[in-house]
């Protein structure tokens, strides 16, 4: 993930080494989840029907087939049913844009039902993964909302902690997860900036800056030391709320990065690295990462007002900086993608299916 590159060019050089080892302290604009598992389908005699699919599994991933599908519209009650196949999937096809309850049963698990589904015109709607409980252990499952889904996702992901102790929260090991509501997009940058690691962090390198003579309008000693902290920990705050929750709010778009976890090397790589430029909206789309690019400007303007004179730059620092800040997020993302889950603890054991 790319945090805002800051006012000076030492800091956006280091950040390529924090990276490695701390690649989420300041979590803005961590990029894109993986595709749909069903790509999208365009009636041509209906051009703004919709699809809504899913897969069916039991608690331990294993795929149900012959699952009972119900589809309803929740306005005129219209209904729907299909079942699913060998490999658990089902699809309702031709859907007019409205909201939907989804409820699923099958024999000796408990039903499952989840309600405020809400789908757009012309647009492929994958739901989260349905895991089936047995029945013996409960009867049945009361109806959940999309947020309802979200917030046990990311329940489970403010647990993520890279060796038991950095922050991992932005990234999702489930390939399609609910998308984040504004609140659990904002409580989710809070978790980050208020984590006693990014207290830590901030510390250690408001160390090194006062040890390298960064800054150096802000002098030495405690005094100056307590301004490069602050500054530091201000460029975090302000690189996360504004890539991380602010702008992802408006624009729509999900700041989490997605663990893809099976395929070719080269196509994993290259997927991970494309998530620097483009993100996952919250329709479930690959579009441009407007949030991060636009996240790390706004941050670095804020930088402006409390960095020294002598240490502000101008445009063309800036775009140079950012430019360093995609290779370094490009590299966050590698090690997402081919180290970190491993050395997670909290991560999800079982592999994601493939995209």
């Amino acid at each position: 993930m790319i945090r805002c590159v800051n006012s000076h060019g030492k800091r956006a050089r280091r950040a390529i080494l924090l990276l490695a080892v701390f690649p989420l302290a300041s979590p803005a604009g961590k990029l894109i989840a993986q595709q749909p598992a069903t790509p999208a389908v365009q009636l041509p005699d209906a051009p703004s029907a919709s699809v809504l699919s899913g897969t069916v599994t039991d608690t331990d991933e294993a795929t149900i087939s012959g699952a009972q599908i119900t589809l309803q519209e929740t306005v005129s009650k219209a209904i729907r049913t299909t079942q699913s196949d060998g490999t658990g999937a089902f699809s309702f096809f031709g859907l007019p844009p409205g909201k939907y309850l989804v409820k699923i049963a099958a024999p000796g698990f408990a039903s499952w039902k989840v309600e405020d589904i809400i789908v757009r015109a012309g647009e492929n709607f994958v739901l989260p993964p349905i895991l089936l409980g047995v029945e013996s252990i409960t009867s049945t499952v009361d109806a959940i909302t999309m947020e309802d889904l979200a917030e046990q996702q990311i329940s489970a992901e403010v647990k993520q902690r890279i060796l038991g102790v950095l922050p991992n929260f932005y990234v999702s090991y489930v390939s399609n997860a609910a998308p984040l509501t504004r609140k659990q997009k904002f409580k989710l940058a809070l978790k980050v900036t208020v984590d006693p690691v990014t207290f830590l962090t901030t510390g250690v390198t408001a160390g090194i800056e006062q040890w390298q003579g960064d800054f150096s309008g802000y002098g030495q000693g405690f005094s100056g030391y307590a301004k490069r902290y602050v500054a530091t920990y201000g460029d975090r705050v302000a690189s996360t709320f504004f890539g991380a929750a602010l702008l992802p709010s408006l624009l729509h778009q999900d700041p989490r990065y997605f663990y893809r976890g099976k395929g070719h090397v080269v196509t994993r790589a290259l997927y991970a690295v494309s998530t620097v430029v483009i993100c996952k909206g919250d329709n479930g789309r690959w579009q441009p990462n407007y949030s991060n690019v636009f996240g790390n400007l706004a941050a670095g303007a804020i930088s402006s007002l409390y960095y020294p004179g002598s240490e502000k730059h101008d445009a063309q620092v800036t775009v140079d900086n950012i430019l360093i800040g995609v290779g370094t997020g490009a590299i966050g993302t590698l090690f997402q993608e081919f180290l970190l889950k491993h050395v997670t603890h909290g991560a999800p054991s079982a592999q994601p299916s493939h995209p």
